[in-house]
């Protein structure tokens, strides 16, 4: 199954995390890959608009599902999960890291960068919810935001409330399970049904015309969102915007040749190979093979 296109894109000022000036450094080595990771396959969604917006630069692409969901663990878990994929991305070679996970981002991205700046120039490019356009857009004045346990309760999601939510009713709706059924590729199954109408409807029915999606995971549900918001509501997320960003803080380490050639793009798994290899290539759009992250990761 394709990543369904009519989610809208949004700002990269408006929902990739921002980083000083001062940490983009000069270039490493400009024909090494871009590394992506999400806790599992939720960043695919990600990985496909850096792909459609930088089709000649390499990309490595690592799901934790071995691990997954991060949304409901604690804190230090996320921390030391999220430190692990950095690590093999690094080790693999990457000259700059997408974290594709809202939850490793309020969670996790300030720690990744003290520690990964300590040791090499690699930026890391992060998301988080898509408050702020979805604020701009809301017609209705309530916006409704999916996202998990975590992200929800998260300081970061309380901070773009309080400065991007003033004269908006926002409602956050933690939605456990969710991950689960998109990691099991159960899209459109009896039972991810009735959970997307038990977080869904609610919003609808309070007014909401603008939904935030905010997980990576979410727009693999984006049409079955959308049959049960209605056609009158707007689904916003961030992996457009995430590419840009990439784009912008990499624009000094991509090589001339890469802009006549098309990039390799290759998938690894903390989880089975066999079962990865089938749901990576449903949620891709097309085979892919996967490879097994070393034990110690």
């Amino acid at each position: 199954m394709l990543l369904p296109p009519a989610v809208s894109a949004v700002s990269a000022a408006s929902t990739a995390v921002p980083v000083a000036a001062s940490a983009i450094f000069p270039v490493v080595d400009a024909t090494a890959p871009l590394g992506v990771f999400d806790s599992g396959l939720g960043g695919l969604s990600v990985l496909r608009a850096i792909h459609q917006a930088l089709p000649g630069e390499d990309l490595l692409y690592v799901a934790d599902s071995g691990h997954a969901p991060y949304g409901d663990r604690d804190a230090a878990y996320i921390i030391e999960r999220s430190m692990a994929m950095v690590d093999f991305l690094v080790g693999q070679g990457a000259k700059a890291v997408v974290v594709a996970c809202n939850t490793a981002t309020v969670v996790a991205v300030s720690e990744l960068r003290q520690r990964i700046q300590a040791h090499a120039h690699i930026p890391i490019v992060a998301l988080e919810p898509a408050i702020k356009p979805a604020a701009a857009l809301t017609r209705s004045g309530v916006v409704g935001v999916l996202a998990t346990t975590r992200t929800v309760h998260s300081p970061s999601v309380a901070r773009l409330c309080a400065e991007f939510g003033q004269g908006v009713d926002i409602r956050l709706q933690a939605c456990p399970g969710l991950v689960t059924q998109v990691e099991q590729g159960e899209l459109d199954t009896p039972a991810t049904r009735e959970l997307v109408q038990a977080y869904v409807q609610p919003l609808v029915e309070a007014g909401a015309d603008t939904l935030v999606l905010g997980c990576t995971h979410y727009p693999f549900l984006a049409p079955l969102i959308r049959e049960v918001a209605g056609p009158g509501v707007t689904l916003v997320e961030s992996s457009a915007a995430v590419a840009r960003e990439l784009t912008r803080r990499t624009q000094d380490r991509r090589h001339p040749q890469h802009a006549s050639r098309t990039g390799e793009v290759r998938f690894f798994t903390t989880d089975g190979v066999a079962q990865a290899s089938l749901r990576m290539s449903t949620l891709w759009g097309q085979a892919v093979q996967v490879q097994a992250v070393n034990a110690y990761f």
